[in-house]
């Protein structure tokens, strides 16, 4: 294997035993809440910005330890966000920040559905 490929091959082992040694390790306490919405008809786009805008400030918020944006291939319009919190207490300071306060205003003219459930690390 050419040494280039080998370092690139060295980097991508380590960065994946780095990402499952943290993922191991969630503080006690800390919660992960899975947040599913499907966009109503016509408004994929102006969900996606919406949501799009939560995420730098909200992962620049205490306690945040996670807070992922994805979408889903087969099914346009569909979103989930993966959150991980230090504490539902964090989380719950989190509803009530600018940001947040500001899509929770819009959401409604542009969800034809949300699912969101809270989870507690066992494993």
């Amino acid at each position: 294997m050419p040494k280039s490929k080998r370092k690139k091959s060295a980097k991508l082992r380590s960065a994946r035993r780095s990402h499952a040694a943290k993922a191991a390790r969630l503080p006690k306490g800390a919660v992960t809440l899975i947040v599913t919405l499907r966009a109503k008809d016509g408004q994929h786009v102006l969900l996606e910005a919406e949501l799009r805008a939560l995420v730098g400030p909200t992962r620049r918020e205490p306690g945040c330890l996670q807070y992922d944006l994805h979408t889903a291939p087969d099914h346009p319009g569909t979103y989930l966000l993966h959150e991980v919190w230090a504490s539902r207490e964090h989380h719950g300071a989190h509803t009530r920040t600018p940001h947040f306060l500001r899509w929770n205003a819009r959401k409604d003219a542009l969800l034809a559905s949300r699912e969101s459930a809270f989870y507690y690390q066992i494993a």
